[in-house]
C-alpha cells in the first residue's frame, strides 16, 4: 500500500512509479482476460492449424457487426458561436478554427486511431487516445495505460502512458541520462526500446517523465498548453464498468458461455456427420453378387443405371435388397437436426444478450411486417446507442484539446493560412487604409472590427474562447441513405410550410419578424440537415427581423397605369383649360358690352348738353318780349325735354345693366352646364386604374376599379 499522503523528494521517480505499479497490478486481472478474447477474436497461430475440433466464429462474426455500427467515419469538427453570437470577430474566429481542426483531422489521420480505440472497446471494453503537445493524436494500447484508480473520473489525480522510445529518440529528448535505461526487445517490433513513463499529475500541475530501473525523474515541468481539465487525453471510451471503480468488464463476458456451447455443438456436429456415409452388408460367398453391388457403387456414369450380373441365379431367387444389409443412418441424421436446431435457438440467446437484430445484420423474415422490421431496428440501436455515444464523447474531446492547442501555440495569422482566408486586415493594414482615405480627403472609416490581432487575442484567451467558441462533432456512424433522404424531404416540406405560412404574417405585421425567425430556427432544429444549416438559417433570421425593421419601399408604379393615369391628368387640365377659355371669352364679352353701355351713355350725355346749349342760345337771341310770350311753353318744354332725357337716360343704362346681368347668368349657367356634363368624364379619367393582361402576360388594356 503506497501512502500518498507521505512526503515526495523532490527529483525522485520512485513515488511516482510506485503509483504506476500499483495501478498495473489492479488491473492485472483485466488484461489477462483481454490477452484470452483477443486470441478467441483472431489468433494465426491457432487458425493456421488443420486438426482439432470445429469452431463457430461467433464471436468474430458478432464483432464485424458491432464495430462498424459504433463507429464508421471520421468525426467532422463543429466550431459554432456559443449563445448564438453574431458578433463579427466570434463568427470569424469561429470559422479559423473550425478549418484549421478540419485540416488537421485530415493530415492526421484521425480516422486510423479513433478505429483502433473502436476495436479496444469493442473488444475489451476500453479505448483510449492521447493528444501530444503538438496536437498530433495516437492510439495508447490498453497495456500502455494506467491511472488512478478513483471512484469515478472526476477524481483521477493523475494519467499516465508508456511511450517506446529508440535510442536516438531518448538521447535527443532527455540527453545524456537516457543512456542510463536500459532497451527491451518487443514482439512487435525489430529494434530495442526503451519504455518511459510520461505522468500528468493534475495536483501538482506537473508533467513527469520517468522510467523503470532509474531513480532520478528524467523531466519535470509545467504542461506547455493548459487545456481545459487538465489531462491530455479526453476520459477512455468504455463499455460496462464494475460498480463504483473505473475498472472496465469486456462484454465477451456476458455471453462467453453460449459461445462455448456453440463450439462443442459444432465439434459434435461435425463429428456426427462423418458417420452419415452409406454403408451396407452382403454375402461374401457369392462372387458374381459381391462383384456386382461394389460396380454399381463404384459407378460414376448418370446414364448407367443398369449392371449386368453374369449368374442372376446365385441370389437363389430373392431379391436384391434382401441380399444387402445397410448400416443404419436415419437416427443419426435425426441427431444432428436435433443438434443443428438446438445450436440456432443458442445463436439466438447470443443475439439477444448482444443487442445485434437480425435487422443490423442484414438477415429478416419476408412474414414480417414494416412494423416488426422497424421495432427490430430501434431495439438494437438503443443497445448499441451508448457504444456509439460513447465514441462521440471521445472524439469531441480530441477535437477540443486540438483547438485548445492550436489557438494558444499557433499565431492566428498561420491559422488564417491554414483555412485559406485572406479577407482579414492586420491592425497596420487597417490603419494604413485609414491615412490613405484622409490623405485622398475621404471621411475615415471606423476602425474594423475584426483583425488578426483582435482574433489571436480571443483565441489566445481561454476564459473568453471557452464562453464565446462551442466545439463538437458530426456523427460519426454511417449513415443511412434511405433516411438521410426522408428527413432531407421533410426538412425542405416543413420549412416551405412554415415560410408559406410565417410569410404573409411577417409582411402584415413587421413586428412578428422576430417570432417568426425563433420559430424558424426551433423547427430546423428538429431535423439533422437543420443542424448543418444552422449558420445558413441564423443569418436568414437576422435579415428578415432587419428588413422589417425598415421602413416598405415605395410601390413601383406599373408602366401601364401610369401611362393612364397621365393620360387622366391630361384630359382634366385639357377641361379646364376649355372652362377657363370660355370664362374668359364671356368675360371679354361682358366688358365689350360694359364699355358699349359707357360709350352710349356718354354720348347721350354729350347730345343733351347740346340740347341745353341751343336752347339756352335761343333764349337769349331773342328779344324780351318774345321771351316773355313764349318763356312760359318754351321753359316747359324744355323741362319736360331734359326730364325726358333723363328718363331716357336712365332706361338705357337700366336696360344695359339689365341685360349684362342676364348674359352673366346664361354664361354661368353655360359653364355649370358644362362642368355637370363632365363630372363624370373627368371622375372616370381619375379612378385607380389596373392594367389587364393577357395568359402571356403582356399588357391589353386598363380597367377602371372602383367606379
Amino acid at each position: 500500500m503506497i501512502d500518498t499522503d507521505a512526503p515526495i523528494e523532490p527529483g525522485k521517480a520512485k513515488p511516482y512509479l510506485e503509483m504506476i505499479t500499483a495501478s498495473v497490478k489492479s488491473l492485472n486481472m483485466w488484461q489477462t482476460t483481454c490477452d484470452s478474447i483477443e486470441k478467441q477474436y483472431a489468433n494465426l497461430a491457432v487458425m493456421k492449424e488443420v486438426v482439432g475440433d470445429r469452431q463457430f466464429r461467433m464471436f468474430w462474426a458478432n464483432m464485424e457487426v458491432l464495430r462498424p455500427t459504433i463507429y464508421a467515419r471520421p468525426p467532422v469538427p463543429v466550431v459554432a458561436p456559443r449563445f448564438n453570437n453574431r458578433d463579427p470577430l466570434v463568427l470569424k474566429a469561429s470559422e479559423v478554427l473550425e478549418r484549421a481542426i478540419t485540416y488537421d483531422v485530415e493530415s492526421d489521420d484521425l480516422h486510423a486511431s479513433m478505429c483502433l480505440a473502436r476495436d479496444d472497446l469493442a473488444l475489451c471494453g476500453r479505448g483510449v487516445l492521447w493528444v501530444l503537445d503538438n496536437g498530433a493524436c495516437i492510439h495508447v494500447r490498453r497495456e500502455d495505460f494506467c491511472h488512478d484508480m478513483a471512484r469515478s473520473w472526476r477524481e483521477v489525480e493523475w494519467v499516465a502512458r508508456r511511450a517506446h522510445l529508440s535510442r536516438e529518440e531518448g538521447l535527443e529528448r532527455f540527453g545524456e541520462v537516457f543512456r542510463k535505461i536500459e532497451r527491451k526487445d518487443d514482439d512487435d517490433r525489430s529494434t530495442k526500446k526503451a519504455q518511459v513513463w510520461e505522468m500528468w499529475h493534475r495536483s501538482e500541475n506537473q508533467v513527469i517523465w520517468l522510467a523503470e530501473g532509474c531513480e532520478d525523474i528524467l523531466e519535470s515541468s509545467e504542461p506547455l498548453v493548459d487545456v481545459e481539465g487538465f489531462f491530455p487525453c479526453p476520459r477512455p471510451a468504455s463499455a460496462t464498468l464494475e460498480p463504483s471503480t473505473l475498472k472496465p468488464v469486456p462484454d465477451f463476458i456476458f455471453y462467453r458461455d453460449q459461445l462455448d456451447e456453440i463450439n462443442e455443438l459444432t465439434a459434435r456436429i461435425s463429428k456426427l456427420s462423418e458417420s452419415l456415409r452409406m454403408k451396407g452388408f452382403y454375402a461374401s460367398g457369392v462372387s458374381e453378387v459381391g462383384e456386382a453391388i461394389e460396380a454399381a457403387l463404384a459407378a460414376t456414369d448418370d446414364k448407367a443405371i443398369l449392371v449386368p450380373v453374369s449368374n442372376f441365379a446365385a441370389l437363389g431367387g430373392a431379391s436384391l435388397k434382401d441380399s444387402i444389409i445397410w448400416l443404419p443412418v436415419q437416427e443419426v441424421a435425426n441427431v444432428v437436426q436435433q443438434l443443428v436446431s438446438l445450436r440456432q435457438q443458442i445463436i439466438q440467446d447470443v443475439y439477444e444478450i448482444t443487442g445485434l437484430s437480425d435487422i443490423m445484420r442484414g438477415s429478416t423474415d419476408a412474414n414480417e411486417t414494416l412494423g416488426a422490421q422497424k421495432l427490430k431496428s430501434q431495439y438494437g440501436s438503443v443497445r448499441v446507442r451508448e457504444r456509439q455515444a460513447e465514441m462521440v464523447r471521445v472524439g469531441v474531446g480530441v477535437l477540443r484539446l486540438k483547438a485548445e492547442i492550436y489557438a494558444e501555440t499557433i499565431p492566428a495569422s498561420e491559422l488564417l493560412a491554414m483555412a485559406q482566408i485572406t479577407d482579414v486586415p492586420t491592425m497596420a493594414q487597417a490603419q494604413q487604409s485609414a491615412m490613405q482615405a484622409q490623405m485622398q480627403g475621404q471621411p475615415p472609416a471606423p476602425p474594423p472590427a475584426v483583425t488578426v490581432e483582435a482574433i489571436d487575442e480571443l483565441l489566445k484567451s481561454q476564459k473568453m474562447r471557452a464562453f464565446a467558441l462551442e466545439i463538437e462533432t458530426d456523427s460519426t456512424i454511417a449513415p443511412d441513405e434511405e433516411a438521410e433522404k426522408t428527413g432531407r424531404i421533410e426538412f425542405l416540406g416543413a420549412i416551405s410550410n412554415f415560410i408559406a405560412m410565417a410569410g404573409p404574417m411577417v409582411a402584415a405585421q413587421p413586428e412578428t419578424a422576430g417570432f417568426a425567425a425563433a420559430a424558424l430556427k426551433f423547427v430546423a432544429g428538429g431535423f439533422r440537415a437543420g443542424r448543418e444549416l444552422a449558420p445558413a438559417i441564423d443569418e436568414f433570421a437576422e435579415q428578415v427581423k432587419q428588413k422589417a425593421q425598415q421602413p416598405p419601399p415605395e410601390a413601383q408604379p406599373d408602366p401601364m397605369a401610369a401611362k393612364a393615369q397621365a393620360d387622366a391628368q391630361a384630359a382634366q387640365a385639357k377641361l379646364q383649360f376649355d372652362v377657363q377659355a370660355k370664362q374668359a371669352d364671356m368675360q371679354m364679352k361682358q366688358s365689350g358690352m360694359a364699355q358699349d353701355a359707357q360709350l352710349s351713355r356718354e354720348k347721350m350725355q354729350m347730345d343733351f348738353a347740346l340740347k341745353r346749349e341751343e336752347i339756352a342760345m335761343r333764349r337769349e337771341g331773342k328779344g324780351a318780349e318774345t321771351m316773355v310770350k313764349v318763356g312760359g311753353d318754351e321753359g316747359q318744354m324744355g323741362e319736360a325735354l331734359m326730364q325726358g332725357l333723363a328718363l331716357l337716360i336712365q332706361s338705357i343704362q337700366a336696360g344695359q345693366a339689365s341685360a349684362a346681368e342676364a348674359q352673366m347668368v346664361q354664361t354661368n349657367a353655360l359653364i355649370g352646364e358644362i362642368q355637370r356634363g363632365n363630372q363624370g368624364v373627368v371622375a372616370a379619367m381619375l379612378a385607380p386604374k389596373q392594367v389587364i393582361r393577357d395568359a402571356e402576360g403582356r399588357a391589353v388594356g386598363v380597367q377602371t376599379v372602383g367606379v
